[in-house]
């Protein structure tokens, strides 16, 4: 079972950033026909995915964490939306579309199994887990305990 330790350990985090870095083109394109407020849309959007799902992880509390990715997967919609009005104002292809459109699907699922995951764990986060006793002290003995998360690959 994989542990995330940080951000950069969540699948769900990489696909968000790695989506956000194929929109770079598209962007890119929206700039020659001066869109730009749809450019701060799509570079908002996106990145509210990545930020929402850093943000929640680093609360430490699984509850807070679920919130923000129910964030993430509100502004994965936001950016499935804008990819339909640049592709209907034919700033992109239908191949850029699709591949687009096949990311945002793939880090929807991503987002709601890893919800589902949270909302059945026992692991409740780990600002909670930091109010547990250290055994070092309850015990006298030196020790420390690193609490991970852990999840099934989603």
């Amino acid at each position: 079972m994989p542990t995330i330790e940080k951000i950069e350990d969540i699948n769900v985090w990489q696909e968000a950033r790695l989506m956000h870095k194929c929109c770079l083109p598209i962007i890119q394109k929206l700039q020659k026909y001066h869109e730009f407020r749809l450019i701060d849309q799509v570079r908002g959007s996106t990145g509210s995915i990545m930020d929402n799902i850093a943000e929640g992880f680093e609360r430490g509390n699984n509850k807070e964490f679920i919130n923000f990715l129910g964030y993430a997967k509100g502004s994965n919609g936001e950016f499935r939306s804008q990819l339909y009005r640049i592709f209907d104002a034919g700033y992109i292809t239908e191949e850029e579309f699709n591949q687009l459109f096949s990311q945002c699907v793939k880090i929807g699922s991503m987002l709601i199994k890893f919800i589902e995951f949270l909302l059945q764990t026992e692991i409740r986060g780990q600002r909670h887990n930091n109010k547990l006793k250290d055994p070092s002290v309850e015990y006298g003995i030196n020790a420390s305990i690193n609490y991970k998360i852990e999840f099934d690959q989603v």
